[in-house]
């Protein structure tokens, strides 16, 4: 995919957050020069490895160049200025103050760019009382609110099962950098991007915020269920468990000729959403009185043909080899020298024709994407490409 052919990112971010960023930055067809110490990346020391090589480096690097940099070395660290001033973009997830104190903060580079935009993406933000505090996944989970509204209610608080805090931070900054090129064909003048993986986290709960807002009171752990629409959650079915949201008086008169109650629309308990959620057990009952008597893929059957939204249970296992994600060519590969074949998970957005094409052009299909590179790996041709002017 090639919409963002010919843009130049440096990337001076590593294990997660940032290397996510730029990695769905050179999905896009961005040059992303990946500036390591020279002991590489700390993510080419974690797991899982296969062949000594780690698949989780490996993955989230794919397309990207490496140059290996020692910032503390005066010849390194001039280097790495002549670079920034041939740069779009810079990412960096240090913790706030490293960059300042290794001179590649954003003021410094921008006095040699004003055209550079700057995303620093870190745990807490460059403000704040926590400002220089470490920060992991879980720890913002924890301290978001949304651990607290995660799970069963008669269980503890849990974490999200994947590494949230890092990947939409680096979803939000990768957004961020864009609509920041997109301000800068326009000014002429790069931009500064802060954003903090506790932000990230708590901008995402909406709903909670808006039952704080109405009521003055959060859900609370309700598993599965949605908290302001039922029924919406898994039910019990004869072999396992089926997914059922109902989230409109429409779908709910839908439902209730599915599961043979077309009664339940008149009936004071279930005639709206707020009413329906107030008995969530009573339509429980109901719900898995019908779903329990048949298989899963029955349920999903009967309510596909009834209208009512519907889905299994899958583990990631299912879903990157169901028909419906390799149709829409979600996993792709590269060809590692170590690793061989390796698959990873593309960046989600499909780019149609442009719009002043001929009639009937196709998509811009993905690209072949190149294997994650070996440390160092491509220092001549970054400096010779970058620095001599030519963007080939």
């Amino acid at each position: 995919m090639s919409v963002l052919q010919g843009l130049r990112v440096l990337d001076l971010s590593r294990v997660l957050a940032g290397p996510y960023c730029t990695a769905l930055l050179a999905d896009l067809g961005a040059d992303v020069v990946k500036v390591e110490p020279p002991g590489g990346d700390d993510a080419r020391h974690l797991g899982p490895f296969r062949e000594g090589e780690s698949v989780y480096f490996a993955q989230l690097n794919r397309g990207k160049r490496s140059i290996a940099l020692d910032l503390k070395n005066p010849d390194d660290h001039a280097l790495l200025l002549r670079l920034a001033e041939r740069a779009d973009v810079v990412v960096e997830n240090f913790r706030p103050g490293v960059a300042q104190r290794l001179g590649i903060d954003h003021p410094t580079l921008a006095a040699l760019n004003p055209r550079l935009v700057y995303a620093s993406i870190s745990g807490f933000g460059q403000s704040g009382p926590m400002r220089e505090h470490p920060a992991y996944d879980l720890i913002v989970q924890a301290m978001s609110g949304l651990m607290a509204g995660t799970g069963t209610c008669d269980g503890p608080p849990t974490r999200v099962g994947e590494s949230v805090g890092d990947l939409l931070a680096g979803l939000f900054a990768s957004w961020a950098v864009n609509a920041a090129l997109f301000d800068r064909e326009r000014s002429g003048r790069g931009r500064y991007i802060d954003v903090a993986m506790l932000d990230s986290l708590v901008s995402l709960q909406v709903t909670g915020m808006s039952l704080l807002t109405a009521t003055g009171q959060l859900p609370g752990r309700v598993g599965n269920r949605h908290p302001v629409s039922t029924p919406f959650d898994t039910y019990r079915t004869a072999d396992g468990l089926v997914a059922l949201a109902v989230a409109s008086d429409a779908v709910f008169a839908r439902f209730a000729g599915l599961v043979g109650r077309p009664d339940l629309p008149h009936d004071p308990r279930f005639c709206d959403d707020s009413a329906r959620s107030r008995h969530v057990e009573q339509v429980r009952e109901i719900t898995e009185s019908w779903s329990s008597r048949i298989t899963t893929a029955q349920a999903l059957k009967l309510a596909q043909e009834a209208g009512v939204p519907a889905g299994p249970i899958w583990e990631l296992t299912d879903a990157v080899r169901s028909e419906q994600i390799q149709r829409r060519g979600l996993v792709g590969a590269f060809d590692h020298p170590v690793l061989g074949r390796t698959p990873f998970l593309r960046q989600p957005a499909h780019f149609g024709p442009a719009s002043a094409d001929p009639a009937g052009s196709a998509p811009d299909e993905p690209a072949a994407t190149a294997s994650s590179p070996a440390l160092n790996e491509h220092a001549d041709d970054v400096v010779e490409q970058w620095l001599s002017g030519d963007r080939g």
